[in-house]
Protein backbone atom coordinates (compact mmCIF):
# COMPACT_ATOMS: atom_id res chain seq x y z
CA UNK A 1 0.00 0.00 0.00
CA UNK A 2 1.15 3.44 -1.03
CA UNK A 3 0.69 6.30 0.83
CA UNK A 4 0.88 10.12 -0.04
CA UNK A 5 3.71 12.38 2.25
CA UNK A 6 0.93 14.49 4.41
CA UNK A 7 0.79 14.77 8.24
CA UNK A 8 -1.65 13.50 9.83
CA UNK A 9 -2.36 13.69 13.91
CA UNK A 10 -1.09 10.35 15.89
CA UNK A 11 -4.46 9.55 17.34
CA UNK A 12 -5.70 9.91 13.80
CA UNK A 13 -2.93 7.75 12.45
CA UNK A 14 -3.26 4.82 14.93
CA UNK A 15 -7.06 4.62 14.50
CA UNK A 16 -6.15 4.13 10.48
CA UNK A 17 -3.29 1.88 11.09
CA UNK A 18 -3.21 1.01 14.66
CA UNK A 19 -4.24 -2.27 16.74
CA UNK A 20 -4.01 -4.66 19.23
CA UNK A 21 -0.89 -6.69 19.69
CA UNK A 22 -1.58 -10.88 20.97
CA UNK A 23 -0.16 -8.59 24.80
CA UNK A 24 -2.84 -6.11 24.53
CA UNK A 25 -0.52 -3.19 23.78
CA UNK A 26 -0.79 -0.96 20.83
CA UNK A 27 0.78 -1.00 17.61
CA UNK A 28 1.49 1.12 14.74
CA UNK A 29 3.69 2.04 12.23
CA UNK A 30 3.98 5.42 10.82
CA UNK A 31 2.48 6.33 7.46
CA UNK A 32 5.78 8.30 6.50
CA UNK A 33 7.73 4.85 6.47
CA UNK A 34 8.45 2.92 3.00
CA UNK A 35 5.46 0.15 3.13
CA UNK A 36 6.97 -3.04 3.52
CA UNK A 37 7.87 -5.63 0.67
CA UNK A 38 5.95 -8.44 0.02
CA UNK A 39 7.68 -11.40 1.31
CA UNK A 40 8.37 -14.18 -1.55
CA UNK A 41 6.96 -17.61 -1.16
CA UNK A 42 9.77 -19.77 0.27
CA UNK A 43 11.24 -22.47 -1.86
CA UNK A 44 11.57 -26.16 -1.47
CA UNK A 45 13.52 -27.36 1.37
CA UNK A 46 15.20 -30.76 2.63
CA UNK A 47 12.29 -31.26 5.04
CA UNK A 48 14.21 -33.78 7.04
CA UNK A 49 12.95 -35.81 9.52
CA UNK A 50 15.15 -38.01 11.82
CA UNK A 51 13.36 -41.15 13.67
CA UNK A 52 14.69 -44.20 15.41
CA UNK A 53 14.57 -47.01 13.02
CA UNK A 54 11.77 -49.55 12.66
CA UNK A 55 12.79 -52.73 12.27
CA UNK A 56 11.07 -53.34 9.04
CA UNK A 57 13.33 -50.67 7.50
CA UNK A 58 16.49 -52.69 8.99
CA UNK A 59 15.00 -55.86 7.59
CA UNK A 60 17.90 -58.52 6.25
CA UNK A 61 20.36 -55.63 6.40
CA UNK A 62 21.00 -56.35 10.48
CA UNK A 63 21.43 -59.48 12.12
CA UNK A 64 23.85 -61.00 15.02
CA UNK A 65 27.22 -59.95 15.19
CA UNK A 66 26.82 -56.10 13.78
CA UNK A 67 29.30 -53.44 15.58
CA UNK A 68 26.39 -51.21 16.37
CA UNK A 69 23.06 -51.64 18.36
CA UNK A 70 19.73 -50.78 16.48
CA UNK A 71 19.05 -48.34 19.22
CA UNK A 72 22.26 -46.62 17.93
CA UNK A 73 20.85 -45.89 14.14
CA UNK A 74 18.45 -43.38 13.03
CA UNK A 75 16.49 -43.58 10.28
CA UNK A 76 16.58 -40.06 8.00
CA UNK A 77 13.32 -39.30 5.75
CA UNK A 78 14.20 -35.96 3.56
CA UNK A 79 13.94 -34.76 -0.36
CA UNK A 80 16.15 -34.73 -2.64
CA UNK A 81 16.36 -33.70 -6.77
CA UNK A 82 15.97 -35.99 -9.35
CA UNK A 83 17.69 -36.78 -12.16
CA UNK A 84 13.98 -35.49 -13.63
CA UNK A 85 14.56 -32.27 -12.39
CA UNK A 86 11.61 -33.20 -9.95
CA UNK A 87 11.94 -33.30 -6.24
CA UNK A 88 11.48 -37.14 -4.60
CA UNK A 89 11.72 -38.20 -0.92
CA UNK A 90 14.49 -40.23 0.55
CA UNK A 91 15.43 -42.33 3.34
CA UNK A 92 18.74 -43.11 4.86
CA UNK A 93 19.61 -45.08 8.00
CA UNK A 94 22.48 -43.77 9.63
CA UNK A 95 24.85 -43.82 12.77
CA UNK A 96 23.29 -41.67 15.38
CA UNK A 97 26.62 -39.25 14.89
CA UNK A 98 26.10 -39.35 11.64
CA UNK A 99 22.87 -37.20 11.35
CA UNK A 100 24.03 -33.99 12.07
CA UNK A 101 27.24 -33.91 9.08
CA UNK A 102 25.00 -35.54 6.32
CA UNK A 103 22.13 -33.37 7.03
CA UNK A 104 24.73 -30.37 6.32
CA UNK A 105 25.53 -32.12 3.64
CA UNK A 106 22.16 -33.09 1.60
CA UNK A 107 21.05 -29.48 2.96
CA UNK A 108 24.02 -28.27 0.31
CA UNK A 109 23.15 -30.92 -2.47
CA UNK A 110 19.32 -29.66 -2.46
CA UNK A 111 20.10 -26.25 -2.25
CA UNK A 112 22.51 -26.91 -5.33
CA UNK A 113 20.12 -29.29 -7.11
CA UNK A 114 22.68 -31.86 -7.47
CA UNK A 115 20.84 -35.02 -8.67
CA UNK A 116 20.27 -38.30 -6.74
CA UNK A 117 19.11 -41.25 -8.76
CA UNK A 118 17.34 -43.08 -5.27
CA UNK A 119 17.61 -42.92 -1.93
CA UNK A 120 16.13 -46.22 -0.86
CA UNK A 121 17.39 -47.97 2.69
CA UNK A 122 18.83 -51.42 1.45
CA UNK A 123 16.36 -53.56 3.03
CA UNK A 124 14.14 -52.57 0.19
CA UNK A 125 16.76 -54.53 -1.98
CA UNK A 126 17.25 -57.54 0.11
CA UNK A 127 20.24 -56.38 1.43
CA UNK A 128 22.29 -56.49 -1.24
CA UNK A 129 24.57 -54.37 -2.40
CA UNK A 130 25.12 -55.90 -5.22
CA UNK A 131 21.67 -55.48 -6.21
CA UNK A 132 21.55 -51.77 -4.59
CA UNK A 133 24.21 -50.48 -6.40
CA UNK A 134 22.68 -51.68 -10.00
CA UNK A 135 19.61 -49.40 -9.13
CA UNK A 136 21.91 -46.46 -8.87
CA UNK A 137 20.90 -46.29 -4.90
CA UNK A 138 22.11 -43.86 -2.67
CA UNK A 139 22.49 -45.47 1.10
CA UNK A 140 24.47 -45.68 3.97
CA UNK A 141 23.86 -48.34 6.65
CA UNK A 142 24.28 -52.22 5.70
CA UNK A 143 25.57 -54.63 8.02
CA UNK A 144 27.75 -56.78 5.87
CA UNK A 145 31.22 -57.13 4.32
CA UNK A 146 33.41 -55.28 1.65
CA UNK A 147 32.11 -56.11 -1.37
CA UNK A 148 34.66 -57.31 -3.37
CA UNK A 149 37.35 -57.89 -0.05
CA UNK A 150 35.07 -60.96 2.02
CA UNK A 151 37.76 -60.91 5.15
CA UNK A 152 36.49 -57.35 5.61
CA UNK A 153 33.98 -55.43 7.37
CA UNK A 154 32.74 -52.77 5.93
CA UNK A 155 32.12 -49.13 7.16
CA UNK A 156 28.72 -49.40 6.59
CA UNK A 157 28.25 -51.48 9.17
CA UNK A 158 28.77 -48.98 11.55
CA UNK A 159 26.40 -46.56 10.01
CA UNK A 160 29.07 -44.06 9.00
CA UNK A 161 29.78 -44.37 5.36
CA UNK A 162 27.70 -43.37 2.47
CA UNK A 163 27.40 -44.38 -1.37
CA UNK A 164 25.56 -41.96 -3.77
CA UNK A 165 24.68 -42.31 -7.16
CA UNK A 166 26.50 -45.86 -7.32
CA UNK A 167 26.40 -45.72 -11.26
CA UNK A 168 27.56 -42.48 -12.07
CA UNK A 169 30.29 -43.32 -9.40
CA UNK A 170 30.96 -46.71 -9.65
CA UNK A 171 33.66 -48.84 -7.29
CA UNK A 172 36.89 -50.76 -8.51
CA UNK A 173 37.88 -53.79 -5.60
CA UNK A 174 40.81 -55.17 -4.96
CA UNK A 175 40.91 -57.77 -7.65
CA UNK A 176 39.80 -54.53 -10.23
CA UNK A 177 36.07 -55.68 -10.75
CA UNK A 178 34.42 -52.79 -11.58
CA UNK A 179 30.82 -52.23 -9.04
CA UNK A 180 28.23 -52.36 -10.78
CA UNK A 181 29.68 -53.41 -13.70
CA UNK A 182 27.54 -51.26 -15.74
CA UNK A 183 29.20 -48.43 -14.46
CA UNK A 184 32.26 -49.03 -16.17
CA UNK A 185 32.04 -46.22 -18.45
CA UNK A 186 32.08 -43.77 -16.04
CA UNK A 187 35.81 -44.53 -14.84
CA UNK A 188 36.37 -41.97 -16.61
CA UNK A 189 36.53 -39.13 -14.85
CA UNK A 190 37.27 -35.94 -16.87
CA UNK A 191 33.84 -34.99 -18.04
CA UNK A 192 31.35 -33.53 -16.41
CA UNK A 193 28.21 -36.05 -16.13
CA UNK A 194 24.73 -35.85 -14.45
CA UNK A 195 24.96 -37.39 -10.81
CA UNK A 196 29.28 -37.22 -10.77
CA UNK A 197 31.28 -36.99 -7.96
CA UNK A 198 33.92 -34.74 -8.83
CA UNK A 199 36.82 -33.08 -6.66
CA UNK A 200 35.81 -29.46 -5.84
CA UNK A 201 31.72 -29.84 -6.79
CA UNK A 202 29.20 -29.29 -3.77
CA UNK A 203 29.18 -33.17 -2.47
CA UNK A 204 32.82 -32.92 -2.42
CA UNK A 205 33.11 -30.29 -0.99
CA UNK A 206 30.39 -30.25 1.86
CA UNK A 207 31.78 -33.84 3.17
CA UNK A 208 35.27 -32.22 3.03
CA UNK A 209 33.50 -29.70 5.43
CA UNK A 210 32.30 -32.67 7.53
CA UNK A 211 35.70 -34.16 7.75
CA UNK A 212 34.24 -37.12 5.66
CA UNK A 213 36.67 -38.83 3.31
CA UNK A 214 36.03 -39.28 -0.66
CA UNK A 215 36.98 -43.64 -1.41
CA UNK A 216 37.91 -41.81 -4.80
CA UNK A 217 41.12 -40.86 -3.68
CA UNK A 218 42.29 -44.41 -3.06
CA UNK A 219 44.51 -46.84 -5.40
CA UNK A 220 41.69 -48.83 -5.67
CA UNK A 221 38.95 -46.18 -6.29
CA UNK A 222 35.95 -45.79 -4.89
CA UNK A 223 34.08 -43.07 -6.11
CA UNK A 224 30.35 -43.29 -4.49
CA UNK A 225 31.62 -43.79 -1.26
CA UNK A 226 32.37 -41.19 1.81
CA UNK A 227 33.13 -42.10 5.51
CA UNK A 228 33.94 -40.52 8.93
CA UNK A 229 37.11 -42.57 9.48
CA UNK A 230 38.13 -42.77 5.65
CA UNK A 231 37.75 -45.96 5.05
Amino acid sequence: MHFTHRVVPVAMALLLVGGVDGGGGAHARTLDAPASRTASAPGPDLAARVTAVPAAKLGSTYGPGCPVPPRRLRLIRMNHWGFDGRIHAGELIVHERSVKPLLYVFRKAFAAKFPIRRMRVVAEFGGSDTAAMAADNTSAFNCRRVTGNPGRMSQHSYGNAIDINTVENPYVDVNGRVHPASAAKYLRRDRLVKGMIRPGDVVWTAMRRVGWQWGGRWANPDYQHFSANGK
